[in-house]
């Protein structure tokens, strides 16, 4: 498989990697579309990586850092359609699930829209189970909670 380059995109990254991980963001969950400012945020808190085949735009990553008794993080890989069944979203998976577990998390979920079919294919395939439904407040799409079952 040709190599892809990972970038992480914190709060000091270039508004080309923010604008990037916001494009695959906001194609992949147009019901939850986030600002500039709103990447931004959360590049402060999070962990977000975007990737590249050669130059070209392939997904992002979310790592929400543990939190709570359980410390549980939240890893989210998103692979744009075009550049699916590849084996890009297992490779920023599994980065995502490294980086987790080197911060301490000992419970993994994921969140997927429900809309997104191969996405909650993609998270029961490897290993999560659902763990809620819910639509947001305002908000009439529905969104699916995993959990990563361990062993």
């Amino acid at each position: 498989m040709t190599e892809l380059r990972i970038e992480r995109v914190d709060a000091a990254a270039s508004e080309a990697s923010l604008e990037d991980w916001r494009h695959v963001h906001n194609v992949i969950v147009p019901p939850a579309a986030l600002s500039p400012a709103e990447v931004r945020d959360r590049a402060g808190r999070y962990h977000l990586e975007v990737a590249y085949l050669d130059g070209v735009l392939v997904g992002c990553t979310t790592v929400r850092p543990p939190e709570g008794e359980e410390a549980t993080a939240t890893v989210i890989a998103r692979v744009l359609p075009g550049h699916r069944r590849r084996g890009f979203g297992e490779r920023l998976h599994e980065r995502g699930l490294a980086l987790a577990r080197a911060l301490g998390a000992t419970t993994i979920e994921t969140v997927v829209l429900a809309a997104n079919t191969e996405g909650l294919r993609f998270a029961l395939a490897h290993g999560y189970v659902e763990s809620d439904r819910y639509t947001l407040p305002g908000g009439g799409d529905l969104w699916i909670d995993l959990r990563l079952r361990e062993g």
